[in-house]
């Protein structure tokens, strides 16, 4: 085959692909960011379970926003397959990654500090997870990127996530958490299409590799980590706030029966000093008998 540089069409089926990947990577934000400002409301030791949970939500839904979008991925001339191994190790990489520097924000004092070294590192983690991802593709040709875009894509992908991350730490409200969704879903979207506006591929006779074609394993892969996206949303919804368990909304009957018997004791505690106090007497008169 002669070489050539082959024509990229990056949305092959139009805009389906774009909006279904936003709409993913916003519900992933929104859940991991939600689990974020729940563990920031419990002390140290009780956070790192809903920062794990958060670190799943987000690496899940950028992971599958990246394939989702590489469906309408095209090259002219040339099937697409993906490195079974490489694709899993981007899926680990973005939980990994960016679950590192949610926990770094969960843990450390808050701060522009924090803020900016927990941002880097989950801008940087969804890069790596695009890049990786991207190595995995094998077409019948060399790949090649422009470094200045791809540079440009990383520094998209650290300015939204620092946003977002700042907005979750200052305003925990529900509508702050869902306008930091929107932001973060903008940054993993725009910096995948800018990040693809990067590539380019020159077409030769070498051969895809050992890879499997999309409809054979990203497809079932993705359904699969949408089942785990969507189990944790209902762990989130299902469970009581930790705040209003501490304040007693959601304490145990048990709790609440000696809470209130305790009370009532000490309120007839009360009471008899008052009546000691004031020489009233309220038990039976026990005087002497009358003469």
């Amino acid at each position: 085959m002669h070489s050539h540089t082959a024509h990229i069409d990056g949305f092959h089926y139009g805009w389906i692909n774009p909006v279904l990947s936003y709409l993913v990577a916003f519900t992933g934000a929104a859940l991991g960011l939600r689990c974020t400002v729940r563990a920031l409301s419990l002390p140290p030791r009780r956070r790192l379970g809903w920062l794990l949970l958060a670190a799943v939500e987000f690496g899940c839904g950028i992971w599958t926003m990246h394939f989702l979008a590489m469906m309408g991925f095209a090259v002219t001339g040339s099937a697409i397959v993906y490195s079974v191994p490489k694709t899993l190790a981007s899926l680990a990489l973005a939980i990994v990654v960016v679950g590192a520097g949610i926990l770094y924000v969960g843990y450390r004092p808050r701060g522009w500090t924090t803020l900016l070294i927990g941002g880097t590192a989950t801008g940087c983690g969804v890069a790596a997870m695009h890049y990786l991802g991207m190595a995995a593709m094998q077409v019948q040709g060399q790949v090649s990127y422009d470094t200045v875009i791809v540079i440009a894509s990383i520094g998209i992908a650290v300015f939204a996530a620092t946003a977002a991350l700042w907005m979750t730490l200052n305003v925990t409200g529900f509508v702050a958490s869902m306008i930091a969704s929107l932001i973060a879903g903008v940054a993993v979207t725009a910096m995948h299409y800018t990040g693809m506006a990067a590539v380019s591929v020159r077409l030769d006779a070498a051969t895809h590799g050992d890879g499997l074609p999309a409809s054979e394993f990203i497809i079932p892969l993705a359904v699969a980590i949408m089942v785990v996206i969507s189990v944790g949303g209902f762990v989130l919804t299902l469970s009581p706030n930790d705040t209003l368990t501490q304040a007693g909304v959601f304490a145990p009957a048990k709790a609440r029966t000696t809470a209130g018997a305790t009370a009532g004791a000490t309120a007839a505690t009360t009471a008899a000093r008052a009546a000691s106090r004031t020489g009233t007497h309220t038990g039976p008169r026990t005087g002497p008998a009358e003469r």
